[in-house]
């Protein structure tokens, strides 16, 4: 029996047959390395060392996002709706009213750490690190904001269906466009398509 060495794994990894595997399995571990340890630094630890100022992150995040998803109902959605400590009230279609609370744990701060983690440590040439990666930052707020009135229309004809649009249909989403951004940034960057960016 041979033993898989580090220089078959090179060669394993250059045959373009089995790269993608090589390169989905690595997104995978980044990604779920850094959920262990966001919950070891957020559930154990309590954010500790610096647990003033994320707690101080959290609530500006939150208020950036209730103002950025209260703007969007109002002026592109049209929505009627009032506000009260950061919850959006709204009538549904049975004619009572939902709410769609925007607390400092709604933020996509863990996300923004999650893409920071993954890119920052994901092979790929860092002149195009310093530029993709805020975008990247801009793109998973911009999803956030989708969530929060997605959630918002979609309790206007389901308003018992809370759950499957928070804990499910939207929650999947912010880790889809994560899993697509690192694709773009796999197939154009990190490998030989990148050259046409050079």
């Amino acid at each position: 029996m041979s033993l898989i060495t580090k220089d078959k794994i090179k060669e394993l990894y250059a045959d373009k047959r089995y790269q993608t595997y090589f390169d989905v399995g690595l997104f995978f571990v980044l990604i779920f390395s850094f959920h262990i340890l966001y919950v070891i630094w957020n559930e154990w630890l309590d954010y500790w060392p610096i647990k003033d100022l994320v707690d101080k992150l959290f609530v500006w995040a939150s208020k950036l996002l209730f103002d950025q998803s209260t703007w969007t109902l109002e002026n592109i959605f049209k929505i009627d709706f009032f506000t009260k400590d950061q919850a959006i009230w709204f009538l549904n279609n049975k004619g009572t009213y939902s709410c769609v609370s925007v607390a400092p744990e709604c933020t996509s701060l863990k996300q923004w750490m999650h893409w920071l983690f993954l890119m920052l440590l994901y092979p790929g040439p860092w002149k195009h690190k310093l530029w993709y990666i805020p975008l990247g930052l801009v793109i998973v707020e911009f999803t956030n904001v989708v969530r929060v009135v997605g959630i918002a229309l979609f309790l206007r004809p389901f308003p018992n269906d809370f759950a499957l649009a928070h804990d499910v249909i939207f929650k999947i989403m912010f880790y889809v466009v994560i899993f697509l951004m690192w694709m773009v940034w796999n197939d154009y960057f990190h490998h030989s398509k990148a050259r046409h960016f050079d």
